[in-house]
């Protein structure tokens, strides 16, 4: 699988020039990952990027806006039409040109680990909408609908990665997770949750992925550990006492082969004071503060580093900064 301290990215970054954003995650991480580049276009924004063929979907970039248009229901019956449980949804390049310039860089290349990222279930279908304001999620068949398509997204990933690496990664980016429980969210019930992780989660694995979350507030890590997940991504430096909370629930995942993705390096504006040797201090309070619910040797030996969400809101000397301290903590802690 992996070895302990292994770095990779949760996805975005600030560059509108997707070679360049490619050859820098190439020379920065131990596991790749195709950039996601939401400043180069709308359609690359967090929902809009894995939209492409879903029924129904309209984009507006013009104006910057993505919607649901209910009346479209025969767009609907074509989609049931050609749609299987085997299904594949390809990504074109003007939804993803960080990902199109990464296979082009990497033609005849072989990598130990490669890492793909689909927006998950939950994100997607709670921050898409129809005219009216009505989330996906609240609509039965449409939540399905956005299940079997990002199902599709992520199958796609796993076969074209496939051909470059012996493991591959696919990660939901989950944001959306944190504030669940909220006024915003109060219709959203825990085993519906729930049941739409595991089936993202399944549904990768089945492929032969290794199936990672990400969410970079304060989640119920209890929920998404019981997803069946093989790496749980968090923000560490903001967030990581809050796994405490959940010891059991994380010794365990532990102990049967889960990885923790410790989001170290914060992509945050307090990116502008870290330097290694406060962050180094940061990993050592932490590692201090879990040790009292989960043996050290079990935390480091299912140990990965990566930022703490992706760099894509920060400026480019920031981003880089992100990726360099990044580097050197692996090298110092490992």
């Amino acid at each position: 699988m992996f070895k302990p301290f292994q770095s990779t990215g949760i996805g975005s970054l600030p560059h509108t020039e997707a070679q360049e954003a490619v050859e820098l995650v190439l020379g920065a991480f131990d596991i790749p990952f195709w950039p996601q580049l939401p400043r180069a276009s709308f359609r690359e924004q967090m929902i809009a990027q894995f939209t492409e063929g879903m029924p129904m979907v309209r984009i507006d970039e013009a104006s910057r806006r993505l919607w649901v248009d209910r009346s479209a229901s025969e767009e609907l019956e074509r989609f049931y039409e050609t749609w299987s449980p085997s299904s594949k949804l390809a990504i074109s390049e003007p939804y993803a040109r960080g990902l199109h310039a990464f296979l082009r860089l990497t033609r005849g290349r072989r990598f130990q680990a490669l890492k793909g990222h689909v927006t998950g279930p939950l994100t997607f279908t709670l921050g898409l909408a129809d005219q009216q304001g009505r989330a996906v999620y609240f609509d039965e068949e449409l939540r399905e609908i956005a299940l079997m398509v990002l199902k599709g997204k992520a199958r796609w990933q796993v076969e074209l990665l496939r051909e470059r690496a012996g493991e591959v990664l696919i990660f939901l980016d989950e944001p959306i997770v944190s504030a669940l429980g909220s006024s915003a969210y109060m219709g959203v019930g825990a085993s519906e949750a729930l049941r739409l992780l595991r089936e993202a989660v399944s549904d990768a694995q089945a492929q032969g992925a290794l199936v990672g979350i990400h969410c970079c507030g304060r989640a119920d890590w209890g929920m998404l550990l019981q997803s069946g997940l093989d790496v749980l991504s968090f923000d560490a430096y903001e967030f990581g006492r809050t796994l405490s909370l959940y010891p059991q629930e994380l010794k365990a995942f532990l102990q049967r082969g889960g990885f923790l993705a410790w989001g170290l390096v914060p992509t945050t504006e307090a990116i502008r004071q870290e330097t290694e040797e406060s962050l180094k201090r940061r990993f050592q309070e932490l590692m201090e503060h879990l040790c009292a619910y989960v043996p050290e040797g079990l935390l480091r030996e299912r140990l990965l580093l990566t930022p703490s969400c992706g760099a894509g809101s920060r400026s480019k000397e920031e981003a880089v900064k992100v990726l360099q301290l990044l580097m050197r903590l692996k090298e110092a802690l490992a």
